[in-house]
Order: C-alpha cells, then structure tokens, then sequence
C-alpha cells in the first residue's frame, strides 16, 4: 500500500493570504502546505482518495495523479470539501459517476453545496461535462470493501462536530480530532502507519495539539506518524529535529509506503 500526502496544512493553508512570517516566506519547499488530503494506493491498485481540498486540481496534477476509484470524506469542512468540482476530469474518464463515502450528515451537506454533482436529473448541455458522483453512506464501526480495499470508519469529535476516520489495512488516517477516544485508539492498534493532526502546540477547542498528538501516537504505538494539518508556527525542518523518534511532519508531496 502506498499513501501520498496532497496536502498537509491548516484551513489557511501556508504560507497564509497576507502574513509575512519567517515560516510563510520559508524557501523550503516542505514549508509550502496547501489543504489537508491524500490518496491511499492499495496493493491491487485501487486508488481512493481522502477528501477533496480547495487546491485539488493542483494537488492531482503536482502527484501525477489522474485516476482514483473513489473519494473517502472525513467530513463536510471547506477546506476539507471544496475542491470537489476538480473531480470532474476524473468521473469525465468513467463509465458512471464516482461512487464517494462519508457521514449521512456530511452526503447529506454535500449534496445540498453540490447539487449538480449528484443529481442525474441535471444533466449539461451537449458538448459540455460536469463532476460525476453517487453517495455511499459510511458508518461508523461497520467495515466497507472498495475494490480490493477494506476500510474501517470510525468517528471522532472536531468540536461540536463528528469527523470520520478511516483505518485502511495497517495504515491508520485521523485528521481534525480534538481527542481520539479509546475505542478509537482500540480499533488503530497494530497499524504500522498512524496519520494525525495537529495544529498549535497550546490547545484548540477543536483540534489536537502537537503536544497531545504525541500522547495519542505513543499510546497507539505505530511504527511511524506522521503529524500533518499543521500551521505556520513551524519551520518542518525544526519540527522535524524536535519530534520523538517515529513521529515526523507530513509534508505535500510525501510519499510513504505501508508494508
């Protein structure tokens, strides 16, 4: 299994829309973070991709990715969902629309903010194309098969909402949670590869911090984590010295293989 990181930054994104920090004028490439998603390559070659941030088109193209078998939602955030539009020129290459998975509240969003992607009554005008896809309800500790695949969702709080996180064989894919509950932590057991958010090192109200993104991943005890949703208060590079042996930063463009 192979995943690439699309995305790895905060909503702002970094460098962020007028701030002049060291960080945001950093010439390190791994400094540049664009929103949060990422593409999961089973081992049979099933391609399924993780959200649908507002830079997607230009995550897809930098990856040299032009097919997935469908998209995996954590939940209905913009900076989470509002690229979905840039789907249009995979499900162009389709026989039928992309089938997409997520929440009943988050399909149910997604459907209200994207009409014309899921409603087949409106069709465009000939000679035109539009984003293709078919809603799948996931839920939570109830394992679904996609191609060759099997994903395990599961639910943690971001807040006063509920995000869904997926386990994909022993890679483990958790992004924007406040905390991980134990049953969560219980079903992330024995992953190899343990993906986190974490955002300040101070806490949020609805996400983890570095600090408590630490605690979950010692207690999870994956091989490797990678800390990704991350903001413009780190340099990677010292993120990176600072951070316990088998947690790193994410960064766009990272590819990790999961054995």
């Amino acid at each position: 299994m192979r995943l690439t990181f699309l995305g790895t930054g905060t909503s702002f994104g970094v460098p962020q829309v007028g701030c002049n920090c060291a960080v945001c004028r950093s010439p390190d490439p791994r400094d540049k973070r664009t929103r949060v998603g990422a593409v999961v390559e089973s081992s049979g070659g099933t391609r399924l991709l993780l959200d649908t941030p507002p830079e997607l088109r230009v995550q897809l193209i930098a990856n040299s990715i032009d097919r997935v078998d469908a998209v995996l939602f954590t939940h209905d955030h913009a900076d989470h969902t509002h690229g979905l539009d840039d789907i249009r020129a995979i499900s162009a290459r389709r026989d039928g629309p992309l089938p997409m998975y997520g929440s009943a509240e988050t399909m149910r969003s997604l459907q209200e903010k994207f009409r014309y992607v899921f409603d087949e009554s409106m069709r465009p005008m000939p000679g035109t194309l539009k984003p293709e896809g078919q809603t799948y309800i996931v839920v939570p500790g109830t394992p679904l098969t996609i191609g060759d695949a099997i994903v395990q969702p599961f639910a943690v709080p971001h807040g006063r909402f509920s995000v869904t996180a997926y386990r994909i064989g022993a890679l483990g894919y958790v992004t924007d949670a406040k905390t991980v509950p134990p049953e969560a932590v219980d079903l992330l057991r024995g992953v190899r590869v343990l993906v986190l958010n974490a955002l300040f090192r101070t806490a949020h109200p609805t996400h983890l911090s570095i600090p408590e993104a630490i605690a979950v991943a010692r207690e999870i005890g994956a091989e490797r984590t990678y800390l990704t949703h991350l903001t413009h208060d780190n340099f990677h590079a010292d993120l990176e010295a600072e951070l316990p042996t088998g947690i790193s930063p994410a960064f766009d463009g990272l590819t990790v293989r999961v054995e």
